[in-house]
């Protein structure tokens, strides 16, 4: 399709998160869903997946809803890199300094915690193993790596950190973590058991923001779909901000709109309201 200036006006940008959204509890895209989000693209929009997870543990969502064909984007690590889909381009990252990377190594020694980051398609760690770190290995279909000389070998690109802990625990390292790099890092929990590390002032928002201001498109234009406490900045933000019925209680005040649950294909209304315009009466 060749867009001309008032197609290119009415061009809309949908940003899903995945778990919880885009997926249902079998971590699957349910056909209805599927059907919807390629016609949308047929038609000349953007899909933008923006995860926490890293790039190898979206590819294959990536694949599915054919983002190499449309030119759809992935948005990894919660903002902390941008990338085409179609063309492999990098046009976003953020990094966090080496030096912290090491830093939490030691703290996660220390508190008998996990620490794991991201290599590539490897998840690599230098503490004790446990049920949490295998999980996200998992997950994202990466190998979970051991490494004895883990400080000495943190001299590649660090686009997050991820700590692992029970709740109670994992509730302290959060708070600690957050006075600690205030200055430095953004530091906040996924999940009751995942504390995330990312560069400052890196989050889904923000790396939004980014991709709008390289695409020339208006934030009016993007509508942003979430479920989880790390969606809150992108629904906040988008023009349109849109919370599951599975969302957590703060997330669907923070939305312009709440949908159905994914469960039940809830991301179907959004498009053919916010996107065709098919409104219901």
């Amino acid at each position: 399709m060749i867009w001309n200036e008032d197609m290119m006006k009415k061009r809309k940008m949908i940003a899903l998160d995945i778990d919880g959204t885009l997926t249902n509890a079998k971590k699957e895209i349910t056909p209805a869903t599927l059907k919807k989000l390629i016609e949308i693209q047929e038609l000349g929009h953007i899909v933008v997946i923006a995860s926490g997870r890293p790039v190898c543990g979206i590819r294959s969502i990536a694949e599915l809803l054919r983002l190499d064909e449309f030119g759809g984007y992935m948005l990894a690590f919660n903002g902390a890199k941008v990338i085409n889909y179609k063309t492999g381009e990098v046009v976003y990252q953020a990094l966090l300094e080496n030096k912290i990377g090491k830093e939490l190594y030691d703290y996660a020694c220390r508190m008998d915690a996990g620490l794991v980051t991201y290599e590539n398609d490897t998840a690599i760690t230098g503490t004790r193993t446990d049920a949490y770190m295998e999980m996200e290995a998992r997950l994202n279909y990466m190998e979970l790596r051991y490494l004895e000389n883990f400080k000495d070998y943190l001299t590649f690109p660090l686009n997050k950190c991820l700590m692992t802990a029970e709740d109670e625990k994992a509730a302290r390292i959060e708070q600690e973590l957050k006075r600690r790099y205030q200055n430095q890092a953004n530091v906040f929990r996924s999940e009751p058991f995942f504390v995330e590390i990312m560069p400052k002032d890196v989050d889904k928002a923000a790396s939004l923001g980014k991709l709008l201001e390289i695409l020339g498109m208006d934030v009016e234009d993007l509508i942003a779909c979430g479920d989880g406490y790390n969606d809150l900045t992108m629904i906040r933000f988008a023009g349109v901000g849109v919370a599951m019925a599975n969302a957590q209680q703060i997330v669907k005040e923070a939305a312009d709109y709440v949908t159905l649950s994914n469960e039940e294909d809830g991301l179907v209304p959004v498009i053919d309201r916010f996107i065709l315009g098919n409104r219901p009466v």
